[in-house]
């Protein structure tokens, strides 16, 4: 290497985006009819209370993870974008081998929260107490098994086919294993179980693949040389404590709400809550998986192409999400109650109320899709914590004030406030980093 960049050819970047979405919504589309299966089998076998029981433990363990984890893949898509440009694979291997050591040191520290958790607040959970130690087996494996270092490798090396086979796994299994409980005898430690064995399959493969890929800079060799990383580097220290904050303040907004339903009103009430929320979450992660796909495209266009382009590539997309949310909450508000009532019967036609916030708070999610990365790609990360900070501030004002009213609706519409405010403020955060982009001639 001669310390200089490597000249970077043009690029189609919304086709690349749409291109990867592809491959993603794909798998996803697989993915959301198998989830729809199960998501059925769940609610009806369980019945109401013992589903809020499965929605308690699941969102409990999913908290934890947010906790734990770092969200290693944004920080490999960030800062390796640049080496894989330069083709500077030692560097690459550096960079992978700080975020194989992070995660890892944040599962350790995620399993002896979840311990802290269950055992010692475990009550205020209004779990019953025979779920405790299958609460806690069950956050350990998730928390092993959502370690974001290979699909960070598998997303800056553009191969968003691969991530597309192995997250199939997770689906399959578990429409496979609800198939077997349903026949055998719904419980929910059969249901807790057949989620964490396929998340933990799919986690193995996922390494694997990733280790295949990039071969040549996941020697071992490369581990270490930290200090080296660090200057290769620069400002990843920020970038991986802001990115982990962004991340452990979204899953309070995420995974908060139904765990204060919980504590607020009953375990049934908490089922209710899940069942909308989990149609609500699936346009959340269509939003999560445009993210996706769109931060690599925005690193290597905020490093490539002329500010006009790139501002040019992020209109493009948040005009295409603004209107996929408009469309999401329509959907939601005219069909919500028959899809409820088709999936979980008629004791779930209560949820529909609540499904309305959240589909508001999911299309606010939406039509901000392209703003967070394009903070992380251009180097300020800081505002779209300071924005997911507002947000947190504003859900538990909104919750504490609302929920005396006695119903989970209330809380949806907290949530559905607190993602009003982090749209409108990313909004006017994207705004002023486009237009200064535009002064400076390129990226700030």
């Amino acid at each position: 290497m001669d310390g200089q960049s490597t000249p970077v050819p043009a690029r189609n970047g919304l086709l690349n985006i749409v291109r990867n979405l592809a491959w993603i919504l794909g798998g996803k589309t697989f993915g959301a009819i198998c989830s729809l299966v199960y998501l059925a089998v769940l609610a009806r076998s369980l019945g109401l209370r013992d589903f809020g029981h499965f929605s308690l433990l699941f969102g409990t363990a999913q908290a934890l993870v947010a906790i734990a984890g770092f969200q290693t893949w944004q920080t490999l898509v960030r800062f390796g974008a640049r080496h894989r440009l330069d083709g500077d694979e030692a560097a690459f291997g550096r960079l992978i081998w700080f975020c194989t050591f992070a995660d890892v040191g944040g599962a350790i520290t995620g399993c002896a929260i979840a311990a802290l958790v269950y055992y010692g607040f475990g009550s205020l959970l209004e779990l019953n107490p025979q779920y405790i130690d299958l609460g806690f087996l069950f956050a350990c494996a998730l928390i092993w098994a959502r370690l974001t270092t290979p699909s960070g490798i598998v997303r800056v090396l553009d191969r968003f086919d691969v991530g597309t086979y192995v997250e199939a796994i997770v689906p399959t299994g578990r429409l496979i294993a609800s198939g077997i409980i349903l026949a055998t005898g719904p419980s929910v430690a059969k249901f807790v179980f057949a989620w964490a064995l396929f998340d933990l399959i799919a986690a193995a493969v996922y390494w694997i693949m990733a280790r295949r890929l990039a071969s040549d800079a996941f020697q071992l060799r490369h581990a270490g040389g930290w200090r080296q990383m660090l200057r290769e580097n620069p400002g990843i220290k920020g970038f991986f404590g802001v990115t982990y904050g962004a991340t452990t303040l979204d899953a309070v907004v995420k995974q908060g709400p139904l765990l204060a339903v919980g504590y607020f009103f009953s375990t049934s009430s908490a089922g209710l809550y899940r069942l909308a929320d989990q149609l609500a979450q699936g346009v959340k992660q269509f939003a999560v998986l445009v993210a996706r796909a769109v931060l690599p495209e925005f690193a290597v266009s905020s490093i490539a192409d002329e500010a006009t382009r790139f501002a040019g590539l992020v209109r493009s997309v948040t005009r295409i999400a603004a209107l996929a949310g408009i469309v999401v909450l329509l959907i939601a508000v005219l069909f919500g109650e028959e899809v409820l009532v088709l999936i979980g019967g008629d004791d779930y036609a209560r949820a529909a109320i609540v499904l309305i916030p959240l589909a508001f708070a999911a299309a606010f999610e939406l039509a901000s899709v392209s703003y967070e990365p394009l903070l992380y790609s251009t180097g300020n990360a800081g505002r779209a914590l300071q924005m997911r900070a507002a947000a947190v501030v504003t859900l538990v004002i909104a919750v504490l004030a609302l929920h005396s009213d006695g119903s989970p609706v209330e809380i949806g519409w907290a949530v559905a406030l607190a993602m009003g405010v982090f749209y409108l403020g990313m909004s006017l955060s994207a705004w002023i980093i486009l237009r200064r982009m535009r002064h400076q001639g390129g990226p700030s």
